[in-house]
């Protein structure tokens, strides 16, 4: 399987830190990010969870959940779990991890969805989960995807800009543009139509004209 941009991701039931679930249940009308890491106990995405973890309550009001997912078992996640709780929190805390991961011991779901990394292995010479990210909408659509090598951690920084990017334009006929933050300028797409322009944007655009060709396509807006 591979998904693409718009597909609907798969109703999976799923073995997890917190239980079996359902996920379209587990998700409800929320956004969601499923993301794959390699192996527990290791040390990059040790990293990355314990970033993840620590970034939970922005991603709750952005209304969206976390969960993540390698080829290891429940039981092996919730003594990792003591690790990320621990790693870099000098309160060394413990209390309620705050997202769940998947058990994919027989790696049919990194098989599904195409997050096998063959170039890394485990020590019984299994191929890896690679970094995947899933950006689910409240529609259960892929609203966008990442995939990064075993090598690389990501960077939950961006995972969350381009959050704020999707659901920006879910509300707007918007684009953001390289490097966009959160209260920036928008981009307003060459196809969005003016009587659109007026009704979304009732404080007006601006036009470059300056280029070389001297065609307004590049629309800013504030919003």
């Amino acid at each position: 399987m591979s998904l693409k941009i718009g597909d609907e991701f798969p109703n999976f039931k799923l073995k997890t830190t917190i239980g079996d679930i359902q996920l379209y249940d587990w998700l409800g009308d929320k956004w969601g990010i499923l993301f794959s890491h390699p192996a527990d106990y290791t040390p990059v995405c040790t990293t990355e969870l314990s970033r993840a973890a620590k970034l939970a309550p922005d991603f709750a009001k952005r209304n969206t959940k976390l969960i993540g997912l390698s080829c290891d078992s429940v039981e092996n996640h919730q003594g990792w779990i003591k690790d990320l709780q621990a790693y870099d929190n000098k309160d060394k805390g413990s209390g309620e991890f705050p997202f769940p991961i998947i058990d994919d011991n027989d790696r049919k779901l990194a098989n599904q969805l195409g997050m096998i990394d063959p170039a890394e292995f485990d020590k019984k010479g299994l191929p890896l989960t690679a970094r995947a990210v899933f950006f689910i909408g409240p529609d259960k659509k892929v609203k966008a995807s990442l995939l990064y090598p075993a090598t690389t951690g990501r960077n939950f920084d961006e995972i969350l800009r381009l959050l704020d990017s999707l659901q920006l334009s879910a509300k707007l006929p918007i684009a953001t543009p390289v490097d966009w933050k959160v209260g920036e300028k928008v981009m307003v797409p060459p196809n969005v139509k003016d009587e659109d322009v007026a009704k979304h944007f009732p404080q007006g655009v601006e036009v470059r004209r300056d280029l070389p060709s001297g065609k307004g396509y590049i629309r800013m807006a504030q919003v």
